[in-house]
């Protein structure tokens, strides 16, 4: 649906939707239950991954280190294969750094998607693995290739991951799934669904879902199999809206989804106007802020190069929720420059401005 489609009529629909997803969300923030979470911390909000019952950090870590290059020195590993070597061991000490600072400040997930991440995080989880929930892929190993499509390999790919990463369970287990306009066919999508569940009768995760570029058939995924899909992972960025009719958000309320937002700067796009670090910051902390506007999305998990970064985003959740006039103005004009600014490879981001 584009702008031109969406009618008085549904926009107001859609704001009472989002009127009564408020009211819910006000309700389960009294939960005692949030005080017992991982790394509780008064200055952080928690938020309740929907039907995991688990209460999570309003920002959490995402597990991507695309922008290391501006903190590490040399080149920086890939996300596609295990870390090693010397500029791997800069990398673990600088991941462990931004764990530890995570924890100090009451951010309580991160989500480790890759092969890299996982070989990463895992060490820097040593000795407090009960402090952070972990969510957890193993892309390239993915359904993304046709050899990673049947349950018992994708099964054992997780296996392989809980070693490399020293772990005996993970909290969510989440496949990534195809890229936008080539859908899995139905036996695929079967062969998932039965890992999922696999993986979780035999215990090595507590929770499933997945992880898509696709917002109709991620939509189609949630109504159709409710049962595993319990956390989902979507691109959510500083200028993204829900849709009036037909979002994806409708069927997350409806089945009690837990939601994760992916690419909530649009990779990196939103700082490319900025003038230094403090307006860099600035917009970081605003984007956020206008994402936990929408009580449906759990929470952001923007990759954080540093323990400053870690910081700041501390600030963003502790700052005041709604956008006054200007900075509502000031995030407009940011995310004119997100879109215009995207790298080509990232176009396919516009997909999501209405979710």
């Amino acid at each position: 649906m584009t702008r031109r489609h969406i009618t008085r009529r549904d926009f107001v629909k859609g704001i009472a939707a989002a009127g009564v997803a408020a009211g819910v969300a006000s309700k389960v923030a009294a939960d005692p239950d949030v005080k017992k979470t991982r790394s509780y911390n008064a200055d952080m909000e928690y938020r309740r991954l929907g039907k995991t019952g688990l209460w999570v950090s309003a920002v959490c870590l995402g597990g991507h280190w695309k922008g290391m290059q501006r903190v590490l020195k040399g080149r920086v590993p890939g996300l596609g294969a295990p870390v090693t070597g010397a500029n791997g061991q800069e990398l673990l000490k600088n991941r462990s750094e931004v764990v530890t600072r995570c924890i100090e400040v009451g951010i309580n997930y991160v989500d480790a998607c890759t092969v890299a991440e996982v070989s990463a995080y895992g060490p820097a989880l040593k000795g407090r693995r009960e402090e952070m929930y972990l969510g957890f892929a193993m892309w390239p190993k993915c359904p993304r290739s046709a050899q990673y499509r049947a349950a018992d390999v994708l099964v054992k790919t997780l296996e392989e991951g809980m070693k490399l990463a020293g772990v005996d369970y993970v909290d969510v287990y989440r496949i990534v799934a195809h890229e936008r306009g080539s859908r899995h066919t139905q036996g695929e999508v079967d062969e998932m669904v039965a890992a999922l569940a696999k993986a979780r009768k035999q215990g090595k995760c507590r929770f499933t879902g997945v992880s898509s570029h696709d917002r109709t058939w991620l939509k189609m995924l949630i109504e159709k199999y409710p049962d595993e899909m319990q956390v989902v992972l979507f691109p959510y960025t500083a200028d993204s809206k829900e849709l009036p009719t037909d979002s994806l958000f409708d069927a997350v309320r409806k089945h009690d989804v837990g939601t994760f937002g992916i690419k909530p700067f649009g990779s990196a796009s939103l700082f490319r106007g900025a003038q230094g670090q403090a307006e860099q910051d600035r917009r970081a902390r605003l984007a956020i802020r206008y994402i936990l506007a929408n009580p449906a999305m759990t929470a952001p998990i923007p990759g954080l190069a540093s323990p400053q970064e870690v910081d700041n985003m501390a600030l963003a959740v502790k700052e005041c929720r709604q956008l006054d006039a200007a900075e509502k103005a000031e995030l407009q004009a940011a995310g004119r420059e997100m879109w215009a600014n995207l790298p080509k490879d990232y176009e396919w981001l516009r997909d999501w401005q209405y979710v």
